[in-house]
């Protein structure tokens, strides 16, 4: 029974029934020292009561404000509006524009129930771009039910994971694919259909993943900037598999804290998420017109893992693969990050981070520019209530000084639901004989968007 509506009734009749009692007092002046005395004690009676009321109806009120946040559903996302300056034209001829608007949407439900055991969980994300048809896109980032059960969790439909420790590129993130038209950085993913299956004991926590239904990477089309020229054919991918992109792949890790170190180990079996290119030509000695993607079947053994001591941050990423290209190869992103406090006699924090990168693969099967490069960076974490962050990072070839690049990365708060956020790139002016870089020498932006969180 809700006793809440009684309760109101009453502390709105207390108050009057008091009046009455005191206007009763002044009828008999012969009995008025004892009727205050009485008044008094009765009053004491009231006002303890009145205090026990408005106690009882702010637990109540309480109660049903908990109620409401603790409601098994919720509702949360962003929306925003970007755009990118790039300073010249690009190196195709379609790409002969300099702005950019596009505008992105990614709410996400939850539901949760089951005392808390189980959840459901659906984002969706969309973009619009007025320049790159291939960039105005739509995806399931998830639609996942979890599951948690004692020392097992059970995750199915379609999530994101990620793994990896390092800034200048995330090697073992393999997983999900890459939604390359978002951001050549390659930190934004696509959503990718799973059954996972997890085990956490004292020794570590156990992951199995079951990956059925492959996800070919975005790439921006002919309109499009950041992309390789000549353009990757979106709608022409070549497999390995028979299967194409119905095969189902594996993965398997094991992750740990051990004193100072966060270690993971994974095995990957599967389709690679990052494809080596075909060339496609219209006749003899004629230029390529067009690139198709080639996904191989590989295995992939790998390692992350940090450590912090004291001031300093010790990353290593590092993977073996067979299956893709010649042979097997290796690759690996090491450094570390060391952070001064307070620097500036304020509260904000200065990192500086240097990283290396290496690729044994000969430089015709490349798939990144980054084989033997060296990374530094500066991070600056303002520690204010805007949420100011500051990342600026440089990379360059140790055999080639004019293959480099390099990033700025800023956001702010600028209200309680509102941030503003800045990127800025560059490209060095690398010959063909490095494809990758070659394709983007005039690509070279600036990029402020503002985001509004609901």
């Amino acid at each position: 029974m809700d006793i809440k509506p009684l309760l109101v009734i009453l502390s709105f009749a207390l108050p009057f029934a008091a009046q009455a009692e005191d206007e009763e007092l002044l009828l008999d002046e012969e009995e008025t020292l004892e009727l205050i005395e009485d008044d008094d004690a009765l009053s004491l009676d009231e006002d303890s009561d009145s205090m026990e009321l408005s106690n009882d109806m702010l637990i109540a009120d309480t109660i049903d404000s908990q109620n409401e946040d603790d409601s098994p559903f919720t509702f949360e996302g962003s929306v925003g509006i970007e755009y990118r300056r790039f300073y010249q034209k690009g190196a195709a001829p379609t790409q002969d524009y300099h702005n950019n608007f596009s505008f992105k949407i990614e709410p996400t439900w939850r539901y949760e129930w089951d005392d808390g055991s189980q959840n459901i969980v659906f984002t969706p994300f969309a973009r619009v771009d007025d320049q790159d048809e291939e960039r105005t896109h739509f995806d399931i980032r998830e639609l996942l039910w979890t599951k948690f059960t004692g020392d097992w969790t059970i995750r199915a439909g379609v999530g994101k994971v990620f793994w990896g420790v390092t800034e200048s590129q995330h090697l073992v993130d393999i997983i999900n694919q890459t939604d390359f038209v978002e951001n050549i950085n390659g930190e934004e993913k696509l959503g990718q259909s799973m059954l996972n299956l997890a085990y956490t004991a004292d020794y570590g926590t156990f992951d199995l993943f079951v990956l059925p239904g492959f996800r070919e990477r975005t790439f921006p089309g002919e309109d499009g900037r950041l992309r390789l020229i000549p353009q990757v054919d979106n709608d022409h991918a070549l497999y390995e598999s028979g299967a194409g992109d119905d095969h189902i792949d594996f993965a398997v890790r094991w992750a740990q804290t051990i004193g100072d170190w966060d270690i993971g180990l994974a095995h990957f079996h599967g389709t690679t998420r990052d494809p080596q290119y075909v060339p496609v030509f219209n006749g003899v000695g004629a230029p390529p017109v067009k690139l198709l993607a080639y996904y191989e079947i590989i295995d992939q053994t790998s390692i992350d893992t940090q450590a912090v001591k004291g001031n300093w941050l010790w990353k290593l990423e590092a993977y073996s693969r067979g299956g893709q290209g010649s042979g097997r190869f290796e690759a690996a992103a090491t450094g570390f990050e060391y952070t001064f406090s307070g620097v500036f006699e304020t509260g904000a924090d200065l990192g500086l981070l240097a990283e290396y990168l290496y690729d044994n693969r000969d430089i015709s099967e490349l798939t990144t520019p980054f084989d033997d490069d060296i990374y530094l960076g500066t991070r600056f974490g303002f520690n204010d209530t805007q949420s100011t962050e500051l990342l600026i990072g440089f990379i360059m070839d140790r055999r080639n000084n004019s293959e480099w690049t390099y990033s700025v990365e800023g956001s702010r708060r600028i209200a309680e639901d509102w941030k503003i956020s800045l990127e800025a790139r560059g490209f060095g002016s690398a010959g063909p004989e490095y494809p990758i870089s070659h394709s983007v020498r005039k690509d070279d932006y600036i990029m402020f968007e503002l985001e509004r969180f609901f």
